[in-house]
């Protein structure tokens, strides 16, 4: 988050932003995938003492109707490095909970976590 606002990433084979992020590997905790992914897809170091819990989501996945997916989410308090796409990501964007209409957002940030930042008062 930054200046009330958060940040989402549309890949380049997708039409929806959702948050930065991915799978986690194998031997991983939530918190080094989100570290790796930042890293591979935003250009930013984090360090594990810099995410704060948000909490854990689930929604039907946006693209595959029979696929429910989970989402660990984190509150990322402070990052280095310039915020600039790489790799899959095409594009990023700033959102607050009044988001371009025409932007089409994965249902767990429409839906839950935007809505939950919102009544927070952590984003406009």
């Amino acid at each position: 988050m930054k200046d009330r606002k958060i940040i989402v990433c549309r890949p380049t084979k997708h039409e929806y932003f959702t948050a930065p992020g991915g799978r986690i590997e194998k031997n991983e905790t939530p918190k080094q995938a989100l570290i790796r992914e930042l890293k591979e897809e935003l250009n930013i170091k984090v360090n594990q003492d810099e995410l704060e819990m948000f909490g854990t989501f689930s929604a039907t996945a946006v693209a595959e109707n029979d696929k429910v997916i989970k989402m660990v989410v984190y509150i990322v308090k402070r990052w280095k490095g310039e915020i600039s796409p790489k790799n899959e990501i095409k594009e990023i964007a700033w959102i607050n909970s009044k988001h371009p209409e025409n932007m089409k957002v994965g249902s767990i940030f429409e839906h839950k976590v935007i809505p939950r930042l919102k009544r927070l008062n952590l984003i406009d």
